[in-house]
């Protein structure tokens, strides 16, 4: 980097972690993307610096499963509210999911609507998913030559009824016409025929109700369906460990499907949920510790290989009862990333691996452009996070619309200092884009 290059900003950390892995560097920006990665220690340019010292430097977090809501639900979250969150836990790009919002991102004519909803209130740049649901094979064309990054399906019960499940003959066609598009296809897979209604409100009879048995059928009758048609197929939120093994077949044998798991999969488990605590509910759900344990074995073999929030927020009332009538989500943009670097340190695993499974992998998986690392001529989306400071969660101080949380008390490590988006700090105005594929 020559000290008589001008740039808009210079941003030095003894820890940048960079495609090629963590070492000291010196990042350059103009005009909104990296322009140069030079050492540590080059002799200033002109412009605005900040040096880091020891915090570390990422890339922006791309979350890929995030419901925005808005518009139609928009007092249970909403586009200022979840990008202002995104932005305070260091995440730059979310990709919005085609539910629940009103109305949902089946056709060409809604997402439109859900553009419209979004314009000039973000703070993270945001994308968009479009869904498959019974009926509107014939308008998938038209959502794809829109720009969302892929499809959604459910394979059970969304929980609205505006998204409806596809049965698996209904999939296989979705799927024949997804893979024409050269489009991707992401599946809430959980077996309806394995399911069953909980026999009471408690924990211990809904996470009998949604065994891992049901992710496992849902799981295979997906590999099936992408081998059989060639589209590339992505499972989302996978909770059940027994679904690494064929996953991990499937692709040995060049079946293009990939999978994520989430931060409260990672982190939390059963054992810890009281009667009575709904806000740890989601669905599929949270299960024992050995599970746990078979998630991060898959995602340290790169089998499974995004972490991503599915932050599903509601309002605190839809909250109330049992687990058998409580909404199902967990509200978490703000906190994916400590968590999981808190259980990751714990687990032997570096912030490269953090990075990778929380930005550069999500940012594949949907293809968005220049994000997902530290590189010249992406966009300079940055995160300055002090990984070695500790917190308790408080949840007054989070910025989505509600602060119900399973992390209230809990003592995480990793603190995101500040957000860089284009190489500007995200601040109180709305800077964020709305991306195509």
């Amino acid at each position: 980097m020559s000290p008589d290059s001008v740039f808009d900003l210079v941003v030095r950390s003894r820890r940048t972690l960079l495609p090629e892995g963590e070492r000291p560097a010196a990042v350059a920006v103009r005009g909104g993307r990296v322009a140069a990665v030079g050492d540590h220690d080059d002799p200033p340019p002109a412009g605005t610096w900040v040096d880091l010292g020891d915090i570390a430097l990422l890339p922006g977090l791309v979350d890929t499963h995030v419901h925005v809501n808005e518009p139609g639900r928009t007092e249970w979250e909403g586009f200022a509210t979840a990008t202002r969150a995104a932005a305070a836990g260091g995440v730059t790009t979310i990709v919005d999911m085609p539910l629940n919002s009103l109305p949902p991102v089946t056709t060409a004519a809604a997402l439109a609507v859900k553009k419209e909803a979004a314009a000039g209130r973000c703070f993270t740049d945001v994308g968009f998913w479009g869904g498959a649901v019974p009926g509107n094979t014939r308008e998938l064309r038209a959502l794809h030559d829109g720009g969302v990054f892929g499809f959604k399906c459910f394979t059970a019960d969304s929980g609205v009824p505006e998204f409806p499940p596809l049965s698996y003959a209904e999939m296989e066609e979705a799927f024949a016409e997804i893979a024409s598009l050269r489009g991707l296809v992401i599946v809430h897979a959980e077996d309806p025929g394995a399911l069953s209604a909980p026999a009471d409100g408690g924990y211990d009879a809904f996470l009998a109700a949604r065994p891992p048995s049901a992710e496992h059928k849902a799981v295979e009758q997906v590999i099936r369906l992408a081998e059989t048609t060639g589209a590339r197929a992505h499972i989302l939120h996978l909770s059940a460990a027994d679904c690494v093994e064929p996953l991990a077949r499937a692709q040995a044998r060049g079946v293009r499907i990939t999978a994520e798991t989430c931060p409260h999969y990672l982190t939390l488990s059963a054992a810890e949920i009281r009667p009575g605590a709904t806000h740890y509910k989601c669905c599929p759900p949270i299960r024992d510790a050995a599970n746990r344990d078979g998630l991060w074995q898959g995602l340290a073999a790169g089998v499974v290989g995004c972490v991503v929030t599915d932050h599903s927020p509601c309002p605190p009332e839809l909250k109330r009862g049992g687990f058998d009538e409580a909404w199902g989500g967990i509200s978490s943009l703000q906190l994916g990333l400590p968590a999981v670097w808190t259980e990751a340190r714990r687990r032997g695993h570096d912030l490269a691996d953090v990075a990778r499974w929380m930005s550069a992998a999500p940012a594949a998986l949907a293809g968005v452009p220049g994000k997902g690392a530290i590189a010249v001529g992406n966009d300079a989306d940055l995160v300055a996070f002090a990984a070695d400071e500790t917190f308790a969660v408080d949840p007054a101080a989070l910025r989505t619309r509600h602060h119900v949380t399973p992390y209230a008390g809990r003592e995480l490590t990793g603190v995101v200092r500040a957000t860089w988006l284009r190489g500007e700090v995200v601040g109180d105005t709305p800077r964020g884009r709305l991306l195509e594929r």
